[in-house]
């Protein structure tokens, strides 16, 4: 009777503790920040709506897609496209980011794909953030020698799963928006992947010390020598380089993830096969 009282006591503990955990984990991580919808603001402004859709941290650079929402003095209301050539040109700091993204006379502006540079130190992960901006637009209204400049706003909108996203905006305000038509965008991982990152650190961490406690004491002759530890030990080395690349967001080759807990857990656990093969030769009469 006591055993089987035991018995459900440590299933008990056992699920407390992994509901902690699971609360825990929920409470660390929260909800994710996005950015909101779209200020298309009213049927004077010309406005440039770029949509976040990818972050490649390795590279430096976002994904976005960017749809044009000329004034209601550039469109044909009736048949629902421009009624001149516009083409809108992005740039970053003033720098131009690329061609200019052109609709001809007669046509409804579509989404363009295209890429951004971001601004950030992917060897600082999982602490590191990216920054955008300041991004702005101008919109040039016309053909040939006759076109001219026209302000434009940039709205960013869009949310990245595993990123925490805000924006401030600065520059003129040239629209019906008291704010300016430019806007900064800052990406960084949210605490959930990061929580997840910090957990996957700590097993690396913990994985080959247990390894090596376990051998030394074999060693020692102060435990018994147990043959399938061999197998735990190849099993482990094995495991530890998907284990890396499993975390969210894996850091580029040879950032401080792979100095610091990596090496030390090849060089840890290589260790602790080499102690346990020796206790196995002392104890192999």
């Amino acid at each position: 009777m006591r055993a089987r009282l035991a018995g459900i006591g440590t299933v008990l503990i056992i699920l407390i503790i992994y509901a902690a955990a699971l609360a825990g984990y929920h409470w660390v991580a929260g909800p994710e920040k996005a950015l909101g919808p779209a200020d298309l603001g009213d049927d004077s402004d010309t406005v440039v709506q770029v949509t976040l859709d990818a972050i490649h941290p390795v590279d430096n650079k976002v994904d976005v897609s960017v749809m044009v929402f000329p004034a209601d003095a550039h469109m044909n209301a009736d048949l629902n496209v421009v009624n001149t050539d516009v083409a809108v040109r992005l740039f970053v700091n003033d720098t131009n980011i690329g061609g200019d993204l052109e609709t001809p006379k007669g046509q409804l502006p579509s989404e363009i794909k295209t890429t951004i540079a971001a601004t950030g130190d992917p060897d600082r992960w999982p602490f590191d953030t990216y920054s955008v901006g300041a991004l702005g637009a101008d919109m040039l209204v016309g053909s040939g020698d006759d076109r001219e400049f026209e302000p434009a706003r940039v709205v960013v909108t869009g949310s990245l799963n595993s990123w925490d996203i805000s924006s401030t905006r600065s520059g003129p305000a040239t629209q019906s928006a008291p704010d300016g038509d430019y806007q900064t965008i800052t990406l960084k991982r949210a605490r959930g992947p990061l929580a997840f990152d910090v957990g996957l650190c700590l097993v690396l961490i913990t994985l080959p010390a247990v390894a090596l406690f376990i051998s030394i004491e074999m060693l020692r002759g102060r435990r018994n020598f147990l043959p399938p530890f061999g197998t735990w030990y190849a099993a482990s080395l094995f495991a530890i380089i998907p284990i890396r690349n499993f975390m969210p967001g894996a850091p580029p080759p040879g950032a401080w993830i792979d100095q610091i807990l990596v090496l030390w857990v090849l060089l840890a656990l290589t260790l602790a096969m080499v102690l346990y093969f020796v206790a196995w030769f002392r104890r192999s009469d």
